[in-house]
């Protein structure tokens, strides 16, 4: 995996050039071997998804009925060697390889779908994607790109049937992998406890992911140690050593064409040098194995099948002198029984506790964890239950082992949890950007910044403030209050103020705008629905005015007071908020104005929204529809509670805004089709050609809704996804005859 480092060459350098020769200590080949025959050591290098070359490799090993007795492992080779070493067989590592997103897993923040309800709320804010963490006034940046949570949940489920075997020594096949102390820069032999942690950090690459903390020490990748380990193997009492070598290739000058091509040169001149020195000194029964693997990427894990067959290859040139190796169908019989069985136990569960550093969360891990006791272990739900705590988005890594314990001389078996809040956390900020332009003259913008300061309490309190300035600027501060351990009820006192435009329009002409400033007093009760949806109800109390801000001065001043109470269901289960391909969201809303709470008028409000999102391949279809109608009103609607339609997806081809009424409808079906060479976009962002038509209008009463009286709208764009937020470039078509432009930066969905 070391060869993924190739955008932070400072960080390496300063690592590998001062890296000392590791040193490690003695271990044994699996003691159970014929004394007749050579004991056979294979060594596995590092090298990133070429690494995946290992598993053809091991598939020829099995077929000419070649004995492993002890395995050495780096980085990704670590990787493919435990799993051996685990029990697996050469072709369950092999599916693996093929069925598994390996690109999903190093994705480190869970997808949207498995965010928790109020995390994917922060997805409607044009907010930046990935927050930082403020502390002291100082800015924090994780320690990695990927904290490895997705690996290390793979990791675990693959190798939980040996969780009970602390010591490398006593798995199916003896094994060992190399890691490098960060701080020391000197190899780490990793001989003991528990696997899944030990391959993990045997391949955190520097600065891509977070070290792993394992006694005491912070580990990374063993490729910046020792990528062959062969004296490893050696050590552990192999007599002829089968090598691995995927380690990237050096570039001949006409490749050396950039400074990216150059710095992953000069590390790929570094992580060689020792294992040049490593096959110096192969015997003359060793046998070294360099599959052809060209220039596939480290980090092109889509490459794995074609990796695997580079390693078949090249394994199987080399037949002849394995087959030296070989043994009687009998022996190989008696290797592979002593090898297997891998049967996977289903304790029953008797209990769930958290180590010593877990113990905030542990109301909130006992309550999820809760249906697991005094049931057989069920790892999906054990999973499914870990992937919703990690949702919740406060850690850094979240992890378990099966764990034992006496209770008066009852041996019961339970499920530990280790919790570690995200190093950076747990206070936040997130920043966000707004842009709008027409090519008119008329432009906008707004920038914001949220602050979050998470696990106020032990249930999982959590303050929130956005600060906005530009064409909207506002405050708001929100206190969530979880009311129960499992976090599902709660409580959500907040404040609100917030300044706003508002045009006014006759016969598609312009004539005044208003600036309407809003303060807001706000009290929800609500029960999260699982990561899924949410009830919410309360009371909002508040008030404000409207001013001219352009058109004729004598355009009076309208002061309002509003008191309302709401009920609104939200379901969002959507992919991406920005560029959907599957999933819905679903949102229902009433709200009741009454005068007993101080507002102007009585009314009632209904909306309702849903979006629904499908694709194939390249191309995605989304049906978007929106409702509104005012119910019954006592008094003359304020301007600035009418609803408005116009502007980009909301009938693209009027101004924004422009278009208003008591009761609104519009339906739009937007197709989009993913452009680039290799899956990529323009710039390297996800690019997007599109084309939308809209139906809908907004009218003064319900009795003039209809299809015939609705705009008909359709919008043509150029859309990227960026890490400040989508950006199109579009234009909007109304069959009136009207038309707009846009550039946009921000959400729209």
């Amino acid at each position: 995996m070391i060869n993924c480092l190739s955008n932070m060459p400072r960080v390496l350098l300063a690592l590998l050039l001062c890296l000392p020769a590791a040193a490690f200590a003695n271990g044994s080949c699996d003691a159970s071997v014929d004394p007749s025959r050579p004991r056979v050591g294979l060594v596995l290098s590092g090298g990133g998804a070429r690494g995946f070359a290992h598993v053809g490799v091991l598939k020829v090993l099995e077929d000419l009925k070649v004995p492993v007795d002890c395995i050495a492992g780096t980085s990704v080779g670590a990787i493919v060697g435990g799993l051996y070493a685990s029990g697996m067989d050469a072709h369950e590592i092999e599916s693996v390889v093929r069925s598994l997103d390996w690109q999903g897993a190093f994705r480190d923040r869970p997808s949207r779908r498995d965010l928790a309800f109020r995390r994917k709320q922060d997805d409607r804010n044009f907010l930046v994607r990935f927050p930082l963490g403020l502390r002291h006034g100082q800015v924090l940046l994780p320690k990695g790109f990927v904290q490895g949570q997705k690996l290390q949940q793979m990791l675990r489920a693959m190798t939980l049937q040996v969780s009970d075997r602390p010591r490398f020594d006593d798995l199916p096949t003896p094994f060992r992998a190399v890691a490098t102390d960060l701080e020391t820069g000197r190899g780490v032999l990793m001989d003991q406890g528990d696997l899944a942690t030990a391959m993990r950090a045997s391949m955190s690459a520097p600065g891509v992911f977070a070290p792993v903390e394992r006694d005491g020490a912070l580990l990374v990748d063993g490729g910046l140690a020792e990528n062959l380990p062969m004296e490893v193997a050696r050590a552990m009492g192999a007599d002829i050593l089968l090598v691995v070598d995927v380690s990237f290739q050096l570039q001949s000058r006409e490749h050396l064409d950039s400074a990216l091509a150059i710095s992953n040169q000069t590390i790929a001149i570094l992580v060689r040098r020792d294992a040049e020195r490593q096959k110096a000194t192969l015997a003359a029964r060793d046998l070294l194995i360099e599959p052809e693997l060209g220039d596939t990427a480290s980090t092109d894990f889509g490459a794995g099948p074609k990796a695997i067959e580079r390693g078949e290859t090249a394994a199987r040139a080399l037949a002849a002198k394995l087959s030296a190796l070989s043994v009687s169908d009998a022996q190989y019989a008696q290797y592979k029984a002593r090898r297997g069985a891998r049967v996977l136990h289903s304790p029953r569960i008797d209990f769930v506790s958290v180590d010593p550093l877990s113990r905030r969360y542990e109301p909130t891990i006992a309550a999820l964890m809760q249906p697991l006791l005094g049931k057989p272990l069920d790892v999906a739900y054990l999973g499914a239950g870990l992937t919703e705590l990690y949702g919740l988005d406060n850690f850094e890594s979240l992890d378990y082992s099966i764990v034992q314990r006496d209770v008066a001389g009852d041996r019961q078996t339970g499920i530990e949890v280790r919790a570690r809040r995200k190093s950076w956390g747990p206070n936040y900020i997130r920043f966000g950007l707004n842009l709008q332009d027409d090519f008119q003259g008329n432009s906008s913008y707004n920038a914001a910044a949220r602050f979050i300061v998470s696990e106020v309490n032990r249930l999982g309190g959590e303050w929130l403030t956005d600060l906005q300035i530009g064409e909207n600027p506002k405050i708001v501060s929100e206190f969530y209050q979880p009311l129960t351990a499992d976090r599902r009820w709660f409580l959500a006192p907040s404040i609100r103020a917030e300044v706003r435009s508002l045009p006014i329009y006759q016969n598609e002409l312009r004539v005044a705008e208003y600036r309407v400033r809003n303060s807001q007093v706000d009290l929800d009760f609500g029960r999260d629905l699982g990561n899924w949806g949410e009830i919410r109800s309360g009371v909002h109390v508040g008030g404000g005015a409207a001013r001219v801000r352009l058109g004729d001065p004598a355009l009076p001043v309208e002061r309002f007071q509003s008191g309302e109470v709401f009920f609104k269901f939200s379901y969002d289960r959507l992919d991406n908020l920005d560029f959907p391909r599957q999933g819905q969201t679903f949102s229902v809303q009433w709200n009741g104005q009454r005068t007993g709470l101080g507002a102007d008028i009585r009314a009632d409000r209904l909306q309702a929204d849903w979006l629904i999102a499908g694709s194939r391949g390249r191309n995605s279809l989304v049906s978007w529809t929106s409702f509104g109608t005012t119910l019954s009103v006592e008094g003359i609607t304020p301007v600035q509670d009418l609803y408005t339609l116009g502007g980009f997806f909301n009938l693209s081809g009027r101004p924004p805004q422009s278009v208003t009424g008591q009761h609104y409808a519009i339906t739009r079906a937007i197709y989009f089709r993913k452009i680039g060479r290799g899956g990529e976009g323009f710039l390297d962002f996800p690019a997007y050609l599109g084309l939308a038509l809209e139906v809908g209008n907004a009218w003064n009463s319900r009795g003039e809704m209809s299809v015939g009286s609705a705009h008909k709208d359709a919008t043509l764009f150029l859309g990227l996804d960026t890490f400040l937020g989508p950006l199109y470039l579009g234009t909007g078509y109304d069959m009136a005859g009207t038309s707009a432009f846009y550039l946009f930066l921000g959400r729209t969905f």
